[in-house]
């Protein structure tokens, strides 16, 4: 049993104190904190937990505590953490680590040096979609990875500080392109290098100095590249899908708008359907077990069992620094509107890894190509000569 101190009371503060409760886990919040009295008292009140405070360093240092939940903006991401290091407690951290790359290698550098448990909420990776697909994935269904695509897009988040790019560092990437670059990640293979970006980001909606809409290209060391969108311009909820292509096979996900529960409504209720719903009227798409679906029940599991059995949870504060410097590289390219590297001063992944296409033995003489069947039942094959390269056909009759 692990007793812990949550600190933030917003929507993520909630969805984190769901899943704890709701799994009934031995694990306990014991302390909350909120930088307004009324907030922290409520909130305590509703989920019975038993201190709330506004003081952060008393949070973290409460001794009955063993873990700290970070779950608040992200310029005080640096702040909580190292408070926490310097009182040798636990820390979990909502996404994104830090508001830059830079932040994030500190932050990593200083949960190492004191030897603290870290771990990375990033709950997207740990939705039961993704983790049956990463099992898949790894058990080889769809060969190597070639491309992956991740997208994410709603209206806007739905607390102030988020708008503003200097309490956030940055706009729609850095709140919504952490997850997507993670996922494909998780898909590719977190030890395979992310080399290079392309990154498109604009502001073409809202009134605020940060992008409210990005897309963005990653190289990987094997080849593959990963494809990130993200908006807050989207209208009709939330757009959760993700697609991978591989030598073998192809798997695609749609987490959110099409959830396999469909209501039509004429009135109007008043009442939550999911999150980012923008009407309750018209065509629906509730969500069975929100906390669930977006994946806080397995990561807070792997998380505490990890702690309890002294091994790594499937994200570490390692993974959200490489979130981090990819997120840097994006806006670089954003404004140079060229290739950028991703700049890794820490790499613990493989190196000099190949991206040459795999050859096929068809004979003696060709490598194959591909194989097709035709509208008329003969099968149409695509060969390469292994000592001229010309490209030739040839046709398989099955009559």
């Amino acid at each position: 049993m692990k007793k812990l101190s949550l600190l933030g009371t917003g929507l993520i503060g909630a969805f984190y104190t769901m899943s704890l409760t709701g799994q009934r886990r031995p694990d306990r919040i014991v302390n909350v904190c909120s930088g307004h009295e009324e907030s922290a008292r409520k909130f305590a009140e509703k989920w019975n937990i038993p201190r709330h405070t506004t003081s952060m360093k008393e949070a973290i240092e409460d001794p009955e505590v063993e873990v700290v939940v970070v779950a608040l903006p992200n310029y005080l991401h640096k702040e909580a953490i190292l408070m926490a290091c310097k009182a040798k407690k636990g820390i979990l951290c909502t996404k994104p680590l830090a508001t830059n790359g830079a932040e994030a290698a500190e932050i990593l550098a200083a949960v190492e040096e004191a030897g603290v448990f870290h771990g990375y909420l990033e709950d997207l990776v740990y939705t039961p979609k993704t983790l049956k697909a990463i099992e898949m994935i790894r058990n080889g269904s769809c060969g190597r990875i070639l491309w992956t695509k991740s997208r994410e897009a709603h209206s806007g988040p739905h607390s102030a500080w988020f708008w503003d790019k200097k309490q956030s560092g940055g706009g729609a990437l850095v709140d919504l392109g952490c997850h997507c670059i993670e996922i494909g990640r998780n898909y590719i293979g977190k030890d395979i290098r992310p080399v290079e970006v392309m990154c498109w980001a604009e502001t073409q909606v809202k009134p605020i100095e940060a992008e409210d809409h990005a897309i963005a290209l990653i190289k990987y060391e094997s080849g593959a590249i990963s494809q990130v969108e993200v908006s807050w311009n989207f209208r009709g909820g939330m757009d959760l899908r993700d697609e991978v292509s591989g030598t073998e096979g192809t798997i695609r996900l749609d987490h959110w708008l099409r959830t396999g529960l469909e209501v039509f409504t004429t009135g109007n209720t008043g009442n939550y359907v999911s999150e980012k719903t923008e009407s309750d009227s018209g065509w629906l798409f509730p969500v069975g077990d929100e906390v669930h679906s977006l994946g806080y029940n397995d990561m807070f599991t792997d998380m505490l069992d990890s702690l309890e059995q002294g091994r790594e949870p499937k994200e570490t504060f390692y993974d959200g620094y490489i979130v981090n410097a990819i997120m840097d590289a994006c806006y670089k390219s954003a404004g140079s509107k060229k290739w950028e590297p991703v700049e890794l001063a820490v790499w613990r992944g493989t190196e000099g890894l190949s991206s040459n296409v795999d050859l096929i033995d068809f004979d003696e003489l060709h490598y194959l190509i591909k194989e097709e069947k035709m509208p008329d039942g003969n099968i149409k094959i695509m060969l390469k000569e292994k000592t001229t390269g010309n490209i030739i056909q040839k046709i398989k009759s099955e009559k």
